[in-house]
Order: structure tokens, then C-alpha cells, then sequence
């Protein structure tokens, strides 16, 4: 579901106007360079990439779709007021198994910890999404992708944990690397385990007239 948020009294018709007339400068707020990939995929490059500085910590009985869709607004809401005039896209992304949110590993204790919570089994990876237009319009979408991974030996394990990959990685692995290998089955968008659904980000950025699959000032 796309939610939108606009400012009060103001015509449809303006809308379009005021956002057709933006320069179409985009802000990732997001470090990844996995997502600035993949929209350079196509052809979209951000104007700049800058991190935000968000506790990415889950609040207490806090629902891991509630954590992703918390996490990209508060990204966008520390960028945007740096960026008068520009497009914002700011996005973060969750990998569970059932209602346990998978962390990001920094040591290979927690990454096989992640790897043999996968084995065997079926895992949710979460994305909230969010675009700021600039004349502060908001779209959100949350993007949900069920993967399921093969049984893996401790000899696979082994192997995958020597390649880091799994380095500060949602749930430990990379679907666009090595771990493609454990992947038996994936339901829905397969940019969205990479770190970024490009369907819906395209649709929420065009939706505010950014000018995306196109060249900048095109027609």
C-alpha cells in the first residue's frame, strides 16, 4: 500500500505543475552502496548519497515491518531539511525469521548464528521505503519478499563465512553473491532482498515527478 501525504488546500493540478518545475536533484539518504548500484542499474544516479545518523535499534515489542517503515522515515526526515529543493529517497531493510529480527554482522559468531537460523527455512525480508518530494509531499510503501533458503551443511557455512559477504549485510547474507548458491525459492521483488525494490521506488519517485527512465530535463 502507497501512502501519500500532500500540503492542505493545494489543487491537483498545481501539484503537477510545481513538480514538473523542480530541478530533478535526488538525495539517497542511505550509505548502502548496494542501492546506489542499483538504481545506477537504471540509469538513475543520485546528486548525493549521504548517510543519516539513525539509531537502527528496534523499540521495544516493536513489529519488524513497523521497524523498516520507522527507520527509512526517520533516515528521510534527518536528510531532507539539508536538501531544500530536492527529491529525497531514504529506505531500510529487515530480514526475520518469523517475528525475530535478523542483525547485520560484524563478527563471524553472529553471521553463522544468522546462517543456521536460515538453513532449511523460510524468511521475510522487509523494506520501508520513503520519497520526500520538494515541496514536501511524502510517498511511503512497505515491500515484503519470502525467501527460502536449503538446508546448508556446516562445511557451506564455513565456506560462505569465509568469503565476508556477509559483513554488515540484513540477515547475514547477499542474495546478489555467493548466497544466490542457497536461495531454493524466492517470492516477490529480488531488488528488494539486494536492498532496494526498484518497481516500487521507481513508482514512488515518478509518482512525484522525478524524471526517472529518462534523461534529466527530458520530455
Amino acid at each position: 500500500m502507497i501512502t501519500v501525504s500532500q500540503p492542505r488546500d493545494t489543487p491537483p493540478t498545481t501539484i503537477a505543475t510545481m513538480a514538473s518545475s523542480y530541478e530533478s536533484t535526488l538525495i539517497l539518504a542511505s550509505a548502502s552502496p548496494r542501492r546506489a548500484a542499483l538504481l545506477g542499474q537504471i540509469g538513475i544516479k543520485p546528486d548525493t548519497i549521504q548517510a543519516a545518523d539513525v539509531d537502527e535499534r528496534p523499540q521495544s515489542g516493536e513489529l519488524p515491518t513497523a521497524l523498516a517503515e520507522r527507520l527509512a522515515d526517520a533516515k528521510a526526515a534527518a536528510v531532507a531539511p539539508k536538501h531544500e529543493g530536492a527529491f529525497v529517497l531514504a529506505a531500510d531493510t529487515v530480514v526475520t525469521r518469523g517475528r525475530r529480527i535478523l542483525p547485520k554482522p560484524h563478527d563471524e559468531v553472529t553471521a553463522r548464528y544468522c546462517l543456521s537460523l536460515l538453513s532449511g527455512r523460510r524468511h521475510r525480508v522487509h523494506t520501508g521505503l520513503v520519497v520526500w518530494a520538494p515541496d514536501g509531499r511524502q510517498r511511503r510503501r512497505l515491500v515484503t519478499t519470502v525467501v527460502t533458503f536449503k538446508a546448508l551443511s556446516r562445511a557451506e557455512i564455513d565456506a560462505y563465512l569465509a568469503t565476508r559477504e556477509w559483513q554488515d549485510k540484513a540477515g547475514g547474507y547477499g542474495i546478489q553473491g555467493f548466497a544466490a548458491a542457497f536461495v531454493k525459492q524466492l517470492n516477490g521483488s529480488y531488488t528488494n532482498v539486494v536492498g532496494l525494490p526498484l518497481y516500487e521506488t521507481v513508482a514512488l519517485l515518478s509518482g512525484l515527478g522525478y524524471p526517472c527512465l529518462r534523461p534529466k530535463g527530458g520530455h
